[in-house]
């Protein structure tokens, strides 16, 4: 499976950015796989329900509907992609996102729309759980600093009582949490291609990408 480009990596890696670009340069299109698991935080805390319930996040993710078009996300109908995007619903998503039974539920939404057409999709586990079939898989990562500097830098407008050392200590817990769980934690593998991006460039990243993809 050529048609199918897979962008792994932690928190700050870049691959969100990146994997647009890349989408946008070949008419493919994109999926932000975080932005279907931050939906899912969203709904649990809107409702609310215990995040460390896994039987009650999975009955009430069962009756919700997920979709992501256009670059947009939609829970139930609603539009939520601005919603999703804070320092909050990015931690809670984390840890609603290492249930199995929450990782099931989005796998199928995952695969159907990818399975639609040309895609590139991105997240943590792309290549190793969703389309491990995909011939064209790479692992993005950076340096921790560089990383917290990246997620800072789009949270302070956000959330002006953030600060740099929050933010890393938040993408270290994560970081810990996302390769650790037990359901397709974050890894790379030897299929996939290693980019460093620490001192690159987000359009050098993602020349060097599309430079390296099987036609």
């Amino acid at each position: 499976m050529k048609n199918v480009i897979t962008i792994d990596g932690p928190s700050g890696s870049g691959k969100g950015t990146v994997s647009r670009i890349i989408a946008a340069r070949l008419g493919y299109d994109y999926l932000d796989t975080g932005a279907l698991y931050r939906a899912a935080a969203w709904k649990v805390r809107a409702k609310p329900v215990d995040p460390d319930d896994e039987v009650a996040v999975k009955n009430l993710l069962d009756e919700t509907e997920i979709s992501f078009k256009n670059g947009k996300v939609f829970v139930d109908g609603v539009d939520v992609t601005k919603e999703i995007r804070t320092a909050e619903i990015g931690e809670l998503s984390s840890k609603v996102s290492a249930m199995p039974a929450v990782r099931q539920r989005l796998f199928r939404i995952q695969r159907g729309l990818c399975l639609k057409g040309s895609v590139v999709i991105e997240g943590r586990d792309t290549g190793t759980a969703i389309f491990p079939e995909s011939e064209n898989k790479f692992y993005l990562d950076a340096s921790i600093e560089e990383r917290a500097r990246r997620r800072f830098a789009e949270l302070k407008a956000k959330d002006p009582e953030t600060t740099i050392e929050k933010t890393l200590d938040d993408i270290r817990r994560r970081d810990n949490r996302d390769s650790s769980r037990k359901a397709s934690p974050l890894m790379k593998t030897e299929e996939m291609s290693f980019i460093d991006s620490t001192n690159m460039t987000i359009e050098e990243v993602a020349e060097r990408i599309i430079k390296s993809l099987k036609a």
